[in-house]
């Protein structure tokens, strides 16, 4: 078991877009087989790629106590909105009032390279879209507006060192 390490805001891989996977090998397998443990550890509902410090688009999640991967994805089908409380551990100890849509689905690829359909409503949709979202190299915060948005920035100016 392998549980790696979360890269932290300020660092770059987060702000990248990561790579498509190409390469359904043995990289890619350890590569998900970390993700998922690091995923189970409490109070984590999903890790993508960047946040391991690797740059591809790859994730895992862990909701309800299902724990998946998705490679690869693409989410369509957006549906409904919900607005709830989100965080994230690479932004530790922050929370806001983000929104997004209620059901979505993502397709992709598992770790073998087969065909991954998976369609998220409630809080599995919300984990889908912001870890599709770490792969395109955006934050949460990036989806707040106003003097949420300015509250967040201060807050992360006090709690995140440089």
């Amino acid at each position: 078991m392998t549980v790696r390490p979360i890269r932290l805001y300020g660092d770059p891989v987060l702000r990248t877009p990561a790579d498509l996977v190409t390469d359904f090998d043995a990289g890619l397998r350890e590569i998900v087989r970390d993700l998922e443990d690091t995923v189970r550890e409490p109070g984590r509902a999903g890790v993508a790629g960047p946040q391991i410090g690797v740059s591809l688009r790859v994730f895992s999640y862990n909701v309800d106590g299902q724990v998946g991967h998705l490679v690869n994805p693409v989410l369509s089908d957006f549906e409904g909105e919900q607005e709830d409380e989100e965080g994230c551990l690479s932004l530790p100890g922050l929370g806001y009032s983000t929104k997004r849509a209620m059901s979505v689905t993502a397709r992709g690829f598992d770790l073998n390279g087969e065909p991954l359909v998976i369609q998220g409503t409630g809080f599995l949709a919300r984990a889908l879209q912001h870890e599709t979202d770490h792969l395109d190299g955006r934050l949460y915060i990036d989806t707040l507006t106003g003097d949420v948005r300015r509250q967040a920035l201060r807050e992360l100016r006090r709690v995140v060192p440089r």
